[in-house]
C-alpha cells in the first residue's frame, strides 16, 4: 500500500521536532504515543529517510528532519497568512502588515509612517508591538513579522537591512544629580558611577558601541544593570540605581524624574534600520518599504 503526505503528518513532524519528546508532543497532539511513532515512521518510510535521532535516552533531529523543520514552519506559517488574507478580504480590508519596533523608533519612525500609510494606502491594517532586536530577526525569519525597525549592523542572509535614521546618544541621570547641562565636559565625570546598559544578548555590538564611548573617555563603567527595554532603564535611573547612555530619540514621549544630556562632541552615532524577509510575500511590504525609503534623507537629518 502506497501512501501520500498529508497536512497531518507535517504537524504532528512540527510538534515533535519541536518538542523533541514523543509522550509530550502525543499529549500536546491528543493522540496516543504509539500513534504519533506510527505517523512518524510513516513519514520516514514516504520520504525514504530518517527524520529523527532516537536513543533511550533522548530525542534529536536528523539533518534531513533539521531541513524539514524550517520547511514545515514555512508552509504552516504561509497558511497563516492566505488565512489572514482571506479574512481581509472577507472584511473589505485590504490587508495587514505586522510591524516589530524599539522603543525609540516609537516617538519619530513609526508614528510617521503609519500616517502616511493611512494617506497613502487606508486600506492596510497595521499590527504594532515594540520588541527587542533579536526577537524581531526571529520573528521575521518565521514570516511571523513583515517589517522591523532595529539597532543591528547586520542580519541573516536572506533579510534586508536599510539605515533609515541616524542618531546621537545622551546620558540618562537622575533629576537630582548634579551633574546638568553647564557643568558637563566629559562622560569621564562619571567614571565612578554604577551604568545601566541595553543588553548584550539582544546586540553585542550596541553593547561595545555604547562600551566604547565610555572607553573613549579613559574607563571602563561598570555595568550593574542590563535591560532591553528603554522604560525599565529610565525607571532604574529614576531610582538612582545608576545612569545610562541611549539613542537621544528615546528620551521623547516620556514624564520621569530623569534628565538627559545630548552628547553632541563624540564620535559615536546609532543607526536605526529597518528590516524585512526578502522572500515576504505580503502584498503590502513593498508598498511599505517605498514609503520609508522615501524619507531616508529626511530621516537621516534628524527631522522627522
Amino acid at each position: 500500500m502506497s501512501y501520500q503526505i498529508e497536512l497531518r503528518h507535517l504537524k504532528y513532524f512540527q510538534v515533535l521536532a519541536e518538542e523533541l519528546k514523543f509522550r509530550k508532543a502525543a499529549e500536546k497532539l491528543f493522540i496516543s504515543q504509539p500513534g504519533l511513532s506510527r505517523q512518524i515512521k510513516q513519514m520516514e518510510e514516504i520520504y525514504g529517510v530518517d527524520l529523527f535521532v532516537r536513543n533511550k535516552r533522548k530525542v534529536e533531529l536528523s539533518s534531513a528532519g533539521t531541513y524539514l523543520k524550517a520547511e514545515v514552519d514555512f508552509i504552516f506559517n504561509h497558511l497563516e497568512t492566505i488565512k489572514t488574507q482571506l479574512d481581509n478580504i472577507g472584511k473589505g480590508r485590504e490587508t495587514e502588515l505586522r510591524i516589530g519596533f524599539l522603543g525609540s523608533a516609537a516617538q519619530n519612525v513609526v508614528p510617521e509612517l503609519i500616517f502616511r500609510l493611512n494617506k497613502t494606502y487606508p486600506g492596510i491594517q497595521t499590527l504594532l508591538e515594540e520588541m527587542p532586536n533579536q526577537l524581531q530577526v526571529q520573528l521575521i525569519e518565521k514570516d511571523k513579522l513583515d517589517l522591523g525597525f532595529v539597532r543591528l549592523p547586520r542580519v541573516p542572509d536572506g533579510i534586508s537591512r536599510h539605515p533609515i535614521f541616524e542618531d546621537t546618544f545622551s546620558l540618562v541621570l537622575p533629576e537630582d544629580h548634579p551633574i546638568h547641562e553647564k557643568n558637563f565636559n566629559n562622560v569621564r565625570q562619571l567614571s565612578n558611577e554604577p551604568f545601566i546598559f541595553f543588553s548584550s544578548e539582544d546586540s553585542p555590538l550596541y553593547y561595545d558601541l555604547i562600551m566604547s564611548i565610555c572607553e573613549d573617555s579613559g574607563f571602563r563603567p561598570q555595568v550593574f544593570h542590563k535591560s532591553v527595554h528603554g522604560p525599565t532603564i529610565f525607571k532604574l535611573v529614576e531610582q538612582g540605581l545608576g545612569v545610562a547612555i541611549v539613542p537621544s530619540s528615546l528620551q521623547l514621549g516620556y514624564h520621569l524624574k530623569i534628565k538627559f544630556i545630548e552628547l553632541k562632541n563624540i564620535k559615536q552615532r546609532t543607526e536605526l534600520s529597518v528590516i524585512w524577509k526578502d522572500s515576504n510575500r505580503n502584498p503590502a511590504l513593498r508598498n511599505v518599504i517605498a514609503l520609508l525609503l522615501d524619507k531616508e534623507v529626511v530621516y537621516r537629518k534628524g527631522q522627522p
